[in-house]
């Protein structure tokens, strides 16, 4: 089935490794193993944005990873969702129980929460990246035992800029008051522990603007909701990775 799965795969994708270009195969060991998630950690950009929760990254935005996450955003490379999920829930898990994080054991729900695109940009690549990873990170911690689900609450409520090009303080402008919680979202996570999930993290922006929408949605959320909001990702620039923690790789190289 699985021979049967990647000759499928090869006639949408092209044959070679998204990550190296290894040939006739959609990851090599290789760039499998850069996703694995063995590499999970703690992540914080500097400067750090104001309101920027706890974030965990799976590994670093070099190499296969990458080439990875570019062929599954802008090319549409959707068999590589699997991976790409299985390294976010890897990130995911490596924030459960970690001082501040807000999640650990015994608290309930995980509710994983996109960071949500633009319509622009949904029409532009055919799909929903971010959401699309999300839904295998979800079905990947089901699968360990873990309670989880998806639930895209977030949206933009006014036209944003496009990021790229933009830097750290010039994002933060561009995003400031952009996101809400959508009508019935705060009951959909009520009570739950909200994990904020994307593919990358690079300022921290879009992350600090996700979290700040759900921690004031709602009446009972409020300033009582800061400590059960988190975030984790695929990604981060291998500079972000915070210091080292038991059971965690650290000694990545910085590509920035």
């Amino acid at each position: 089935m699985r021979g049967w799965w990647r000759e499928l795969a090869g006639l949408v994708l092209p044959v070679d490794c998204a990550g190296c270009g290894a040939v006739r195969v959609l990851l090599c060991p290789d760039c499998g193993d850069a996703l694995s998630g063995a590499g999970a950690g703690p992540v914080r950009p500097s400067p750090r944005p104001e309101g920027l929760p706890v974030v965990h990254a799976a590994a670093a935005y070099e190499g296969g990873v990458r080439a990875a996450l570019l062929a599954h955003k802008e090319r549409g490379a959707l068999p590589l969702a699997g991976a790409l999920g299985g390294a976010l829930a890897a990130a995911v898990l490596a924030g459960c129980g970690e001082p501040g994080a807000g999640v650990g054991a015994g608290m309930g729900e995980l509710v994983l929460v996109p960071v949500p695109s633009t319509r622009r940009q949904v029409r532009a690549r055919g799909h929903d990246p971010s959401r699309r990873i999300a839904l295998a990170a979800a079905g990947r911690l089901r699968r360990a035992g873990v309670p989880a689900r998806v639930a895209p609450v977030l949206r933009l409520r006014r036209a944003v800029a496009d990021q790229a090009g933009l830097g750290a303080r010039q994002r933060r402008e561009n995003l400031d008051g952009a996101l809400a919680v959508c009508r019935g979202g705060a009951r959909l996570t009520a009570g739950a522990r909200l994990v904020l999930v994307d593919d990358l993290i690079t300022t921290g922006a879009t992350l600090a603007e996700a979290a700040r929408a759900l921690r004031t949605a709602g009446p009972a959320r409020g300033a009582a909701a800061v400590a059960g909001v988190a975030a984790a990702v695929v990604a981060a620039p291998a500079g972000a990775f915070g210091p080292v923690r038991s059971g965690t790789r650290t000694d990545q190289k910085s590509c920035e």
